[in-house]
């Protein structure tokens, strides 16, 4: 595998530094570097900028308005947007729900849903997990019952993510109970807005409305909104979460987020010194450096083996440990090098326009919360457990 770039992707690179450094609002990369909160209007400020330069569905055909960019190209915009200060896409509609669209809907549902992801009118969310279906997927329990034109849907999702925002959900409902778990389930696409649906807020660690849950209750979903065939929902569903795991190892938000950590340890000091400086510190940050070095390695290496248009495979789930990982342990050193300071810290301190007065230190808010938020990194998208499963089981053989 060659690791340099060509000269058509340096002139890539050149384009979009270029682009960023014209249309990227300085105040929402501000709050992207400094970790602060993102409003639902920052994020469909910077859709609608990426959408008038052709940059948003990345991987869609153009037929459909994407543009096809290569996985190199990917990964280039992937490595500049983290350093620059962009924002990470909403993933629900342009990078899961639309190429699940786009591989296995019916044409009525492509020239309906596409254009209105690209536009920013509808704002999709994900009905996976369930309380009792989390990294076991199949066991869902969500039912769909088929009365005439329209599935009678009753059941919970939980952990969904900004579903707040959300007037679009994709789920995964069981629409068969006479076979084996996985051969029974269908994916279908559900306005948020139809009666029966409850959205109910879930706070995190940080303080933060992210996720929730979501309650369906009699809710009639007409059955153009099936998406392939009735009971094959679970082919469906595996072919999105590849995408999901392999966006997961969030190798550029990694190398962003060492470099602030690198920054951070300058300006702390220890025993009159920089923490930079201490032999212990600057050995763990080493440590996180070629690890994340090798993910680095690793993921050009799936983008190479997809070059021709593949999908990524259980390579995806090795990705996607390791990357979350190495976050987790760069968020856990940025935590150390604040010390005590990360203990307190008021939600206001998040808001970039806080004005009051900080319970300890600038940097604590930010950090401490992003700390909190990035435990569920190992869990979401699948568990690392049932990764290093699929792993053992697809690659190794075992």
């Amino acid at each position: 595998m060659n690791m340099n770039y060509t000269a058509e992707e340096l002139a890539f690179r050149d384009e979009v530094r270029a682009f960023l450094d014209e249309k990227l609002p300085a105040d929402i990369a501000a709050k992207v570097k400094g970790f602060r909160r993102l409003s639902k209007e920052d994020h469909q400020r910077w859709q609608k900028i990426l959408c008038e330069q052709g940059w948003y569905a990345t991987h869609w055909p153009e037929e459909y308005g994407g543009v096809e960019w290569t996985p190199v190209q990917k990964h280039i915009w992937d490595e500049e947007s983290c350093r620059y200060g962009v924002p990470r896409s909403i993933p629900f509609g342009v990078n899961m729900v639309a190429p699940v669209i786009i591989r296995f809907g019916s044409e009525e549902q492509k020239q309906t849903y596409l254009p209105r992801i690209l536009s920013g009118e509808d704002w999709w969310c994900q009905g996976y997990s369930e309380p009792g279906a989390g990294s076991d997927l199949a066991s869902l329990k969500t039912r769909a019952v088929r009365d005439g034109d329209h599935y009678i849907v009753n059941g919970q999702k939980t952990w969904t993510t900004l579903g707040q925002h959300a007037n679009m959900i994709f789920c995964l409902v069981r629409t068969n109970t006479e076979v084996k778990n996985q051969e029974g389930i269908s994916f279908l696409l559900i306005d948020m807005n139809t009666p029966g649906i409850t959205v109910r807020p879930i706070i995190t660690l940080d303080g933060e409305h992210e996720v929730n849950e979501v309650f369906f209750e009699d809710v009639k979903v007409p059955v153009e909104n099936l998406v392939g065939e009735e009971d094959k929902g679970w082919t469906y569903a595996k072919y999105l979460l590849t995408y999901e795991r392999t966006g997961l190892a969030g190798i550029g938000m990694s190398k962003a987020a060492l470099s602030h950590l690198k920054n951070l340890a300058s300006r702390r000091l220890k025993n009159g010194r920089p923490l930079l400086e201490d032999p212990s510190f600057s050995q763990r940050i080493a440590k996180v450096e070629i690890d994340l070095t090798a993910a680095t390695i690793s993921n050009l290496r799936i983008i190479a083996s997809v070059e021709g248009g593949g999908v990524p495979g259980a390579e995806s789930s090795m990705l996607k440990v390791k990357g979350t990982e190495i976050r987790q342990a760069i968020n856990d050193l940025a935590r150390r090098a604040i010390g005590p300071y990360a203990l307190p810290f008021l939600e206001e301190e998040m808001d970039m326009g806080y004005e009051g007065d900080f319970l300890s230190d600038k940097d604590a808010a930010p950090l401490s919360a992003q700390y909190f938020n990035n435990r569920k990194l190992s869990i979401f998208g699948g568990s690392n457990e049932i990764q290093k499963n699929i792993v053992s089981k697809m690659i190794l053989g075992l």
